[in-house]
Order: structure tokens, then C-alpha cells, then sequence
């Protein structure tokens, strides 16, 4: 039987171990039902912040009067993708993506961890330089992911990248796990979920093997 293409899950693992941003609402679960006399289910509660784990930003989440994730247009968070490593720099600049210009694809991917942390908040993590996502926008990117827990400075109260994925109409993924991933072309799925007023969804995001 043929296996089909392979499947690279880029999601981590959430639990009450998951780290969140300072202030943010982590991770919690409790059981409603239980399953016992006169009860077939087991059925549970689940608290999170949409921002945990592996998430999509909306508009909304920088913008007030911004679209919720529910109401955005699901095409660019499925299709090719470019995946580009850009391991330990603190901010991901033109430089760094400017000799993958001839590659490019309208969904790109940067690792920029070697290893991602998966159990405490990293306050130094590697942001974005807008002016990296300008250019990255000017040359048809439609999509931004990143395996930091944000696109901007974890210090930061302007949210420059953030307000140019805004201008742009660019979407972003946050929190992806890229460690085992190589620099290459693949096939992103990472569908945010239809909540019609949450300012982000979590996504299950998978790349998949691309034919040669």
C-alpha cells in the first residue's frame, strides 16, 4: 500500500505545561461528565488563551475595529510554502530573506530556533524586522510563520510587525515547531478555527511532502 506523502506535525504539544505569554491565560482542563453509572461520556472543560500553542492572529488582536479569525478568508493558510532558516538571530531582517527571493513561495515559514523552548516564555525571543515583512509582502507573501511566540519583540508596546502584517493584509501563524524541519518546499495546512469574535484561533498546522 502506498503511505502517501509525508506529514510533518509543526504543532506543539499543549498542556498545563505550555508556556504563555506574560499574562496571558494558560492552558486548563477539568472533566464535566465522567463516565460511571448512568453516564456513557467522558466530557471535559477546556480554558485557554487562543495565542497558546500554535495559533493564527486575527486583525483584531492589534486592531479594534479589525476582523475577527472567524470571518478571514481560510486560502492563505493552505497551499506551498517556503520554510527558510534564520537560526539564532535575534530579528529576522531583509538580509536573511532576500537570497530566497528566486523561492519564494505566498506562504513562508522561519525557524529561527534550533531548539524551540518548550517549557518556559522566551522574553528575548527572534522577531521580525518590518521591514523584512514589507519585503516580503511586496514580492506576493500572503503568509508569515514563525516558531517564536511573536512576530514582534516581546518587550514591545507599538507592535511594529504586527501593525505591517496589518497594512499589508498579511496573515501570521505564532508558535510553530520547526526543530526537525529542513529549509525546503512543502505543502502548509494550518486552518485557524471559525470563532467569529476571537481575536485568534489555535491551528493543528502540518506541512506536507511536496512530488519532486
Amino acid at each position: 500500500m502506498n503511505p502517501g506523502p509525508r506529514l510533518w506535525d509543526i504543532s506543539p504539544p499543549v498542556d498545563s505545561g505550555t508556556p504563555v505569554f506574560p499574562g496571558d491565560t494558560p492552558y486548563a482542563q477539568e472533566w464535566t461528565l465522567t463516565i460511571g453509572p448512568g453516564c456513557p461520556v467522558n466530557v471535559g472543560r477546556v480554558t485557554l488563551s487562543p495565542h497558546v500553542g500554535a495559533h493564527a492572529d486575527a486583525p483584531l488582536h492589534f486592531d479594534p475595529a479589525g476582523a475577527a479569525i472567524g470571518v478571514l478568508d481560510l486560502a492563505p493558510f493552505l497551499g506551498p510554502c517556503r520554510v527558510i532558516h534564520v537560526i539564532g538571530a535575534p530579528f529576522v531582517t531583509v538580509a536573511h530573506v532576500a537570497p530566497h527571493a528566486e523561492r519564494l513561495e505566498a506562504r513562508v515559514l522561519v525557524r529561527s530556533y534550533a531548539c524551540r523552548p518548550r517549557d518556559r516564555f522566551d522574553p528575548d525571543l527572534p522577531a521580525f524586522d518590518p521591514a523584512a515583512l514589507e519585503w516580503l509582502a511586496d514580492r506576493g507573501v500572503r503568509l508569515v510563520g514563525t516558531d517564536s511566540a511573536s512576530v514582534d519583540p516581546a518587550s514591545s508596546k507599538t507592535l511594529d510587525a504586527h501593525q505591517v502584517l496589518h497594512r499589508r493584509d498579511l496573515r501570521v501563524l505564532e508558535g510553530l515547531c520547526l526543530d526537525a524541519i529542513p529549509e525546503g518546499l512543502y505543502e502548509l495546512i494550518a486552518l485557524p478555527l471559525r470563532l467569529t469574535g476571537a481575536d485568534a484561533s489555535p491551528v493543528r498546522a502540518v506541512l506536507r511532502e511536496v512530488a519532486p
